[in-house]
């Protein structure tokens, strides 16, 4: 699994100039899935984003976690994060899981999101074309890859 994960002072997302989803401040995660991923990378990767301390505290020093601070968590799937771009122009996305494959890891990430978060989050529509719309705080922009656990 790779996931960007930026810090928002708010977010949405559309499909078909209808918001599925929306937060306040807090965190939007844009969610990749190989097919070889499954629940040690789901368990990990929940685990990391919810514990991830990038929002300020007292002394404006990045020391808080979502949680800490009662922000939402918005998550996208976006199966172009493992695009492979080494020969010509147009990228290659074989290293993205199938569809079907992709949907029930999707949704049981979700689902683990959730629970270790402790309330719902907000979600995309897999597949769906989406608008996305937010206001990155920072900007402060993470790039983690379960395979490298990084």
């Amino acid at each position: 699994m790779r996931a960007v994960i930026q810090r928002v002072s708010q977010a949405s997302v559309e499909v078909e100039s209808r918001v599925v989803g929306q937060i306040g401040g807090g965190l939007v995660v844009l969610l990749a899935i190989e097919e070889p991923d499954g629940d040690g990378d789901i368990t990990w990767l929940s685990g990391k984003i919810v514990r991830l301390r990038v929002f300020d505290d007292e002394q404006g020093v990045m020391n808080r976690s979502v949680t800490e601070v009662d922000g939402g968590i918005l998550l996208i799937s976006q199966f172009t994060l493992f695009a492979s771009t080494r020969k010509g122009n147009r990228p290659s996305y074989i290293r993205s899981a199938p569809p079907i494959v992709a949907l029930e890891l999707f949704n049981r990430f979700a689902r683990q999101l959730e629970s270790d978060f402790g309330k719902p989050i907000q979600t995309g529509v897999f597949g769906a074309q989406m608008a996305v719309h937010l206001v990155n705080d920072g900007p402060v922009t993470l790039v983690i890859d379960t395979r490298l656990r990084e």
